[in-house]
């Protein structure tokens, strides 16, 4: 039986080709994105039931109507992918603070605002997968990148703790965890620098901005093979509450594990020593 995707930022990149993925695998697919003709051109020529909405997820009232768009359209939603969002990099006092609420209003608030609207349908199903993309900087901390990571941990404890509530409806959430994908993620297009200049954080930034530059479209990353991950795990009886995408994913993730085990073990008995005698 075919199944209904809800796919935020959808024009371009990893949204792109998990749409491209459900629909080769016969599912409907809506398709939804800030430029409803950017998402049209990334699916000229591309078969299958699809439906194209605009849709900026820092909008609440367009996160509604998008859901209420596909609900007519196709009759449910049984797999949602909140994948809209982008990079804020730089050193984090070069960053100001509209930049800083422009990418939590993104990453974070947008992502909870299409969840907000779309649960009462899976709810009312009683069924339903949600991906949440997070990042290897959802679990990893990354230098010149305390912003856009804070976003992604952020979504990791949504998700976990969101996976409990909703585990009684028969809706499952998994969060993504991808590494460096061979995405624009890097390029102009998408990522963004802090425009603070400060002279201690001068060599640093420089440092910065010639590794990511050095790295955008060299990533080891296959965002068509990660599209199609996602449509094995949207099958899975037992899907994972965290699945790390990419080889470099799964090593810096589990260096990140090892090093916290070691960390708490080192420090157990100070830790315990705080609690109280009743």
């Amino acid at each position: 039986m075919s199944k209904t995707w809800f796919i935020t930022g959808a024009g371009r990149g990893i949204g792109a080709e998990v749409a491209k993925a459900a629909l080769a695998a016969g599912d409907n697919v809506v398709a939804t994105g800030r430029n409803r003709k950017q998402v049209q051109q990334a699916f000229a020529g591309v078969e299958g039931q699809l439906l194209i909405v605009e849709l900026d997820v820092t909008k609440p009232d367009q996160a509604d109507q998008a859901v209420d768009a596909a609900v007519t359209h196709f009759g449910g939603i049984d797999v949602l992918v909140n994948n809209a969002g982008y990079g804020q990099l730089g050193q984090f006092e070069e960053n100001g603070a509209d930049d800083i609420e422009r990418q939590f209003a993104t990453n974070v608030f947008g992502l909870l605002h299409v969840t907000r609207a779309v649960l009462p349908v899976m709810r009312w199903q009683r069924s339903g997968r949600i991906f949440n993309l997070s990042s290897i900087g959802g679990m990893v901390g990354f230098a010149g990148a305390s912003v856009y990571c804070s976003t992604k941990f952020a979504v990791e404890g949504f998700s976990e703790s969101l996976a409990m509530e909703v585990a009684r409806f028969g809706i499952h959430v998994t969060i993504v965890e991808p590494g460096f994908f061979r995405t624009d993620f890097l390029d102009e297009s998408s990522v963004r620098y802090g425009d603070k200049s400060i002279e201690d954080y001068a060599e640093a930034s420089r440092e910065t901005r010639t590794t990511y530059d050095g790295y955008s479209y060299k990533q080891a990353g296959d965002p068509a093979k990660l599209g199609s991950a996602l449509i094995e795990l949207a099958a899975s009886q037992e899907p994972p509450l965290r699945y790390a995408a990419g080889s470099d994913a799964v090593k810096g993730i589990a260096t990140k594990l090892d090093s916290v085990h070691a960390e708490i073990n080192k420090w157990r008995s100070l830790s315990i020593s705080t609690d109280g005698n009743f």
